[in-house]
């Protein structure tokens, strides 16, 4: 039993070394060529990001493989070297909460500081910013944890008589269990309703702070993951439906890249007429909201150019760019039946069991221990899977959201073309929500993932905080979730087959 242990205590220090490089890796590969050799702080802090987001999610099967290390103890203490499960978590997410409401903003603060300004002077003001904000979550968490910081949770007294310890153990069996003459009742099974009672207990800081950290990103979850659950996979799927059908004459290449050409000097001339009013000073609420609407006809425009560069390719190897973009609209189908497929099981276990009480089946339980019956780390694998689906789903959601509403800014993530800021809004995104998905899985899977320290934290305490309880209690979360991902599925199948149309001439508002 202990050298299971520490078999995975070896495998959980070789992942983290990897995933510590897929994060350097995606930083290198993603990051904007103006960012070269330069902003060296805000890669830190992505690279560190990323890290704690992807350990976080393997947490949790870490955390039932660790509970199976120790399946045949009476408790899990009596197993050598079992990881503290418990600490690590509270650990990865006090740090996660710390990079999310400190370090994250003092480095997009920072970076997107204006850049006449000295170091100096830029440290100075994303310093004032992140105390301010440091202290106003330091009050509301100090209020909010003295005022209802404590855990209610319902638990019967149950009492017996003492009965005198029998001679023979004969006239006990499975239909009697029990010292009585009630068959199979014992005196915990006879207790009156009035046993019911309320235990409070006060919760530690850190699981406080762990459970309204859980709260906000569980609203951005169920908005963001809702409508991507359903938009990731269909955006890939309309996206071949829309694709470009054949090769465009040099005429037409011609007509439609002079009108980009216009577009894009409407674009500069906006852009410019902006920095002009934020070196003025003038950096007020219609500042912002033109820079917001300027930002997303820049992706807009940035989309439209390279669709006209699939439908016209230049160059000696034309046919085989073509031949490569077909190839490309085939693969998105592809992932995006496979990711159909893979939300509709979500969609489908949320609602018959989570929703349905008592559940219809365990459905993805079943068969992620069915999985593990076939090969070890196979139902660990696809848990992983599902979970790190939901984070991918947020991003899409947020991607498409920021497309559609105005008060969202758009933050797109590009290889080789994602700005710093970028890279920190959606890695601060992935960190808040990485939180909810776990608290999510943990509820999701709760018979795969029970007895672990994860639904320790989650399952019990989270779910029996005063305040908080009653949107666990009546599915507020689950129910927005599915309510948004079917939504999304309407929009799509109303408006998703239909190519964009191209906007009109930008002005920025009065």
């Amino acid at each position: 039993m202990g050298d299971f242990n520490l078999a995975l205590a070896i495998v959980a220090a070789v992942v983290s070394v990897l995933v510590l490089l897929v994060s350097v890796y995606l930083l290198v590969n993603y990051q904007h060529p103006d960012d070269a050799n330069q902003a060296y702080f805000p890669k830190l802090v992505v690279i560190l990001g990323i890290t704690v987001a992807v350990l976080s999610i393997l947490m949790l099967p870490a955390d039932v493989a660790n509970r199976q290390a120790c399946r045949t103890a009476i408790y899990s203490g009596a197993c050598s070297l079992t990881l503290p499960m418990k600490t690590l978590w509270l650990a990865v997410y006090i740090a996660d909460a710390v990079l999310v409401f400190l370090v994250i903003p003092f480095a997009m603060f920072y970076y997107e500081g204006d850049q006449d300004k000295s170091v100096g002077k830029r440290l100075t003001s994303a310093l004032l910013w992140v105390a301010v904000s440091a202290v106003v979550c330091g009050l509301i968490l100090g209020i909010l944890y003295g005022l209802v910081g404590k855990v209610d949770f319902t638990v019967r007294h149950l009492s017996s008589a003492v009965e005198t310890f029998p001679n023979s153990f004969t006239g006990f069996s499975s239909g009697q269990p029990c010292i009585s003459p009630l068959t199979r009742q014992c005196s915990a099974y006879t207790a009156p309703a009035a046993s019911q009672t309320t235990w409070t207990m006060r919760a530690t800081f850190p699981e406080y702070v762990v459970a309204l950290a859980t709260i906000v990103g569980s609203v951005l979850f169920t908005i963001f993951g809702g409508v991507g659950i359903a938009c990731l996979p269909l955006g890939l799927i309309f996206s071949f439906v829309r694709r470009p059908k054949a090769v465009i004459t040099r005429s037409q290449y011609i007509k439609e890249a002079t009108e980009l050409g216009k577009k894009a000097k409407e674009l500069k001339k906006a852009a410019e007429a902006l920095h002009q009013e934020e070196r003025s000073g003038n950096k007020g609420r219609k500042w912002r909201k033109n820079v917001k609407a300027l930002g997303k006809e820049l992706v807009l425009l940035e989309d439209d150019m390279k669709a006209l560069e699939e439908m016209y390719p230049q160059g000696e190897k034309a046919e085989a760019t073509w031949a490569l973009t077909v190839l490309g609209y085939i693969g998105k189908l592809l992932f995006g039946v496979i990711g159909l497929i893979i939300s509709i099981a979500w969609v489908a276990h949320i609602i018959i069991y989570l929703l349905i009480n008592p559940p219809l089946t365990s459905f993805l339980n079943e068969i992620f221990i069915k999985l593990d019956g076939v090969w070890g780390l196979l139902g660990t694998a696809a848990f992983a899977f599902f979970c790190f689906y939901l984070l991918i789903a947020v991003i899409a959601g947020e991607m498409m959201l920021g497309l559609k509403l105005v008060f969202i800014t758009i933050h797109p993530m590009k290889w080789g073309g994602t700005l710093m800021n970028s890279f920190l809004f959606n890695v601060g995104l992935i960190l808040l929500c990485s939180i909810s998905v776990i608290q999510f899985c943990a509820t999701a899977f709760a018979y795969y993932a029970q007895a672990t320290a994860a639904q320790e934290i989650f399952g019990h305490t989270l779910q029996s905080l005063r305040g908080i309880k009653y949107l666990y209690k009546y599915n507020v979360f689950q129910y927005g979730f599915v309510a948004l991902a079917i939504l999304t599925l309407f929009y799509y199948a109303i408006f998703g087959w239909r190519k964009r149309k191209p906007t009109g001439r930008f002005q920025l508002s009065n």
